[in-house]
């Protein structure tokens, strides 16, 4: 079923504990039949999420989400018409094939970004891309198709932050050789970056753990991922990302990224060390400049302030805090994928539990 149970409520009183050293608490916006990654609100308040195909094959890629909790295929059914089963038949260019993540920017338009990548192995030969659509008119109003010097194999574009002016898009790649990629939509020109920099790649001293257990993926694997959560400080002067696979913060000045005459040791000489927060995925800078951290070893929110790093919410509930975002009114959100129980997530499983979109509420 394509419906969801929309849901307005504060989750029971006994996590208010978890909750003491922020003053903040989940407040249940959407419950999800599938594994949801992404979330972004609009500046006229649309929400819209994405259901990348891990663990199966997800009927629903990208949707709008409605007012009572259904899912619209957005933007419309065809582009989300792709299948496992079906991929002989339907162009992987023009439809979506393992969305990672959507973006609203200022100026009415809606970013989706497919590394192309189910189950996050081997990338369909032309699936990734990025595409910008109207939300005026809700059209596709361009493509960004990417090759292998851009996403090779092995790759997984995973986020993506605009600059102020719109001018540069900025995406990690979380995929075995960990990168940046900026795209200049003046020229149309992609560049990878930061490329198998340490800064961008797994820390293999660091087991991500949950419940003080390692988590594992479905074959067995550790988790594994290289650069992942992203963050652009509202200024737009300073790019932030970190490993999920990792420990330390990392920062690098936006002209370094922009400037496609530096060499790649005059780009990483730019990178800067910000902090160890642990293991994390999503980041996001709020309207204040306060850092938003998705702390997944202990099912909490951190944020970051300068250099003042404290636990904003902590709730067993929340599974594994993946995507930010924040809507028009402040209001920060975030969804839970619930990544550690990927082993035997299924639709059809009855002891599956739903993924979930939560807005953090102040006290």
């Amino acid at each position: 079923m394509l419906t969801q149970a929309s849901v307005a409520q504060t989750l029971p009183n006994d996590t208010a504990a978890y909750a003491r050293m922020g003053g903040a608490k989940l407040q249940l916006i959407a419950r999800f039949e599938h594994q949801v990654t992404g979330v972004t609100v609009s500046p006229d308040g649309r929400t819209f999420v994405n259901f990348p195909r891990w663990t199966e094959d997800a009927p629903v890629s990208v949707a709008e989400l409605g007012p009572n909790g259904d899912l619209r295929p957005f933007p419309d059914a065809e582009w989300n018409a792709w299948r496992n089963a079906r991929r002989d038949e339907l162009s992987p260019a023009d439809h979506w094939v393992c969305v990672q993540s959507v973006v609203a920017d200022k100026e009415g338009n809606l970013w989706v970004l497919d590394p192309g990548a189910p189950a996050q192995s081997l990338i369909v030969p032309g699936a990734p891309k990025l595409a910008q659509i109207d939300l005026r008119t809700n059209q596709i109003a361009h493509v960004f198709a990417f090759d292998e010097t851009i996403a090779p194999q092995g790759s997984y574009l995973n986020d993506l932050r605009l600059s102020p002016d719109g001018r540069f898009i900025y995406m990690t790649d979380s995929g075995a050789r960990g990168a940046i990629v900026v795209i200049d939509r003046t020229t149309g020109v992609a560049r990878r970056v930061l490329d198998g920099d340490p800064s961008t790649q797994v820390d293999k001293t660091v087991t991500v753990k949950v419940d003080g257990k390692p988590l594992r993926q479905t074959d067995g694997r550790g988790v594994n991922f290289s650069s992942d959560g992203i963050a652009l400080t509202p200024d737009g002067r300073y790019l932030y990302w970190q490993a999920v696979k990792g420990k330390t913060l990392y920062r690098i000045p936006t002209d370094a990224l922009q400037n496609a005459q530096l060499s790649p040791q005059q780009v990483s000489s730019r990178v800067e060390t910000v902090g160890i927060d642990g293991p994390a995925d999503g980041l996001l800078f709020d309207e204040r400049g306060r850092l938003y951290i998705s702390a997944v070893e202990h099912h909490a929110v951190r944020v970051r302030d300068g250099d003042r790093l404290w636990t904003l919410l902590r709730d067993p509930q929340l599974r594994w805090p993946d995507t930010f975002t924040q809507g028009p009114d402040g209001t920060v959100y975030v969804t839970d994928s619930r990544i550690p129980d990927m082993s035997w997530f299924k639709p059809d499983n009855p002891i599956a539990l739903p993924t979930s979109l939560y807005a953090i509420r102040r006290r």
